[in-house]
């Protein structure tokens, strides 16, 4: 049985996406750009674009029963390498104590002004 968690963004119903599903025990993720939560607009800073990324996961997978600490595995996503740093450096804040596999891509975002996009799976069994 899936069980799904809508942010209510237009982007949901016109790409046909969830914020998350949760399958059994699992909890996948989407995508999630750094928006700033009130403006909706991307901060010039790569690092507050994560902080806000994680944010809203951390939103997503507490409406699943979890946190941030249930993480297990996150893929992250960066526009370019001058970004990945300070990206990097919240990542290390963040995970320093739950450390889920990583993957981090140098890549393009099809949002303009976004620098980061980032994608966890989560167990609530943990």
């Amino acid at each position: 049985m899936k069980n799904r968690i809508f942010a209510g963004v237009p982007s949901e119903e016109m790409a046909g996406y969830a914020k998350a599903v949760i399958v059994g025990t699992t909890v996948y993720v989407s995508g999630t750009t750094g928006r700033d939560p009130d403006t909706g607009n991307f901060p010039d800073n790569a690092a507050q674009q994560a902080r806000n990324a994680l944010a809203s996961i951390d939103k997503a997978l507490r409406q699943a029963g979890g946190s941030l600490a249930n993480a297990v595995v996150s893929r992250v996503y960066v526009v370019d390498q001058a970004c990945a740093a300070d990206v990097t450096a919240v990542l290390g804040e963040v995970f320093r104590d739950i450390r889920p596999t990583s993957t981090m891509l140098i890549c393009e975002i099809p949002a303009p002004g976004a620098k980061v996009e980032i994608e966890i799976t989560a167990s609530l069994e943990c």
